[in-house]
């Protein structure tokens, strides 16, 4: 089976092209979504707890997410601390997953694929791809974060080029939505072309 890794900067679109290759027909593995679910387990939730204190929870003993995020994403070690947590229990679960999927190809999206380990996993490369300017007024729109909020997340990232760079693949998103679908069916038969030999 052909594993192809989605990635790109935040507010690129990475979410809503792994949505178009679901309507086609192609399986799709979340990182985020796995982590999500993961972070709401007591388990995970009390390690966090025991990481990062009681101000990253709510007053019923939930994770507190957007806290969460604002502390890790403003402070680097504690942004490694919580990656040192989860990297290793998100890369487990989509291990897990590609084992119960048959098809000719499947897509990992991972945020932080070409940052971590994680491009080990797969044997292309995907990169969703916008400039920098639609990022930073996407994901304002989106999250109500600011500039500098946004600039700091994407300071995490590696640059725009050298994910490019990395790319066997990019998807251009600053198109209409159906030139992207146009796009990402095209890659879609290319894809099952590639898995097929």
């Amino acid at each position: 089976m052909l594993k192809i890794g989605l990635t790109g900067g935040i507010g690129s679109g990475k979410t809503t092209v792994a949505n178009v290759f679901r309507q086609l027909g192609t399986p799709v593995i979340d990182a985020d979504v796995i982590s999500h679910q993961l972070s709401g387990e007591a388990a995970v939730t009390t390690r966090i707890r025991s990481l990062f204190g009681d101000d990253v929870m709510h007053a019923d003993g939930t994770l507190d997410r957007k806290r969460l995020a604002a502390t890790v994403f403003a402070d680097r070690h504690a942004r490694q601390q919580l990656e040192a947590l989860l990297h290793p229990l998100v890369r487990q679960a989509m291990l897990q997953a590609l084992d119960t999927i048959d098809s000719p190809y499947v897509i990992l999206a991972v945020p932080l694929l070409l940052e971590t380990d994680f491009h080990q996993l797969v044997d292309r490369i995907l990169v969703v791809d916008v400039p920098e300017a639609v990022q930073l007024e996407r994901v304002r729109l989106r999250d109500g974060r600011s500039e500098a909020q946004i600039r700091s997340i994407m300071q995490q990232q590696i640059p725009r080029r050298q994910r490019l760079q990395r790319a066997d693949d990019i998807i251009d998103n600053t198109v209409d939505e159906a030139q992207l679908q146009t796009a990402v069916a095209a890659l879609h038969q290319q894809y099952r072309q590639l898995a097929a030999g």
